[in-house]
C-alpha cells in the first residue's frame, strides 16, 4: 500500500502530463517553490497539473462565485481567481495565520488577487454566514469534515452548480480503508456517491478528485 507521502499518480508519468499542459505561470512556480521550501507539508499543495484544471474548470463553468474550504499557501485560490470574470468573487476558507500569509503575499502580486477574499477561522462558522447562491466549491480541508463540508455547501449551490472535492483517493490507501482520516474519506465517497441531489463522477486526478453538478 502507498504510504501518505507518495503520489498515487507516477511521478514521470505526472511530468509527462505536465510537459503536455499549458505551461505553469512564473508567479505560480515561484509560490510553488516557496511553499516546497518554508512549509513542513508542501505536498498540499495544488500543483500545476490539478490548478489548471481547476482554473479551466472555473472558466467553462462560467462560475461567478466560488468557495473555496482550505486554502494553504493560496496556490489553488489564485488559480481559480485567474479563471473568473473580473467581477467575480472567490471566498477561501482557513484556520492557518502562517500559511494563508504566504498566500496574501502573492495574491497580491497577482492582478485575479483582489477578487480573493481570506476568511480565518472554521469552514463551518463561515458556511453559516453565506446566503449564497455558490456556482462551484472546492473542499480540500479536513478529512474528517468533509461531510459536514458537503451537507453545509449542497443548499447553497446553485442548479448547474459544480462542487470538487479533494484527495477522494488518498494516495490508494481507500482501497483498505484502516487509520481515521482514511475511514472518513471512505465514509465521504459511500455519502457523495449515494446523494441522488448531485451527478458525479470521480477522477483519478493526482490523488483524486470528485466533481459533483448539482441536478435541476
Amino acid at each position: 500500500m502507498l504510504s501518505r507521502m507518495e503520489p498515487i499518480v507516477p511521478e514521470a508519468i505526472q511530468r509527462y502530463a505536465d510537459r503536455h499542459s499549458s505551461p505553469e505561470p512564473a508567479l505560480f512556480a515561484e509560490l510553488g517553490a516557496e511553499t516546497r521550501a518554508h512549509t513542513k507539508q508542501p505536498q498540499m499543495m495544488v500543483g500545476h497539473a490539478q490548478g489548471t484544471f481547476l482554473r479551466s474548470l472555473v472558466r467553462m463553468s462560467g462560475a461567478r462565485t466560488v468557495l473555496e474550504i482550505g486554502t494553504f499557501t493560496g496556490y489553488s485560490a489564485m488559480a481559480m481567481a485567474e479563471g473568473l470574470p473580473p467581477d467575480g468573487r472567490l471566498i477561501t476558507c482557513d484556520i492557518d495565520p502562517v500559511a494563508t500569509a504566504i498566500a496574501r503575499r502573492f495574491w497580491a502580486r497577482h492582478p485575479a488577487g483582489a477578487r480573493i477574499e481570506l476568511r480565518l477561522g472554521p469552514a463551518l462558522d463561515t458556511l453559516a454566514s453565506l446566503a449564497g447562491p455558490l456556482d462551484l466549491v472546492f473542499i480540500d480541508a479536513d478529512k474528517r469534515a468533509y461531510i459536514r463540508y458537503w451537507e453545509a455547501c449542497v443548499p447553497l449551490l446553485r442548479p448547474g452548480g459544480v462542487i470538487l472535492a479533494d484527495n477522494v483517493l488518498w494516495s490508494g490507501k481507500i482501497l483498505d480503508p484502516q487509520d481515521d482520516d482514511t475511514l472518513a474519506i471512505d465514509a465521504f465517497n459511500r455519502h457523495v456517491a449515494g446523494d441522488t441531489r448531485m451527478e458525479t463522477v470521480m477522477l483519478t486526478i493526482r490523488d483524486g478528485v470528485t466533481l459533483a453538478m448539482k441536478r435541476a
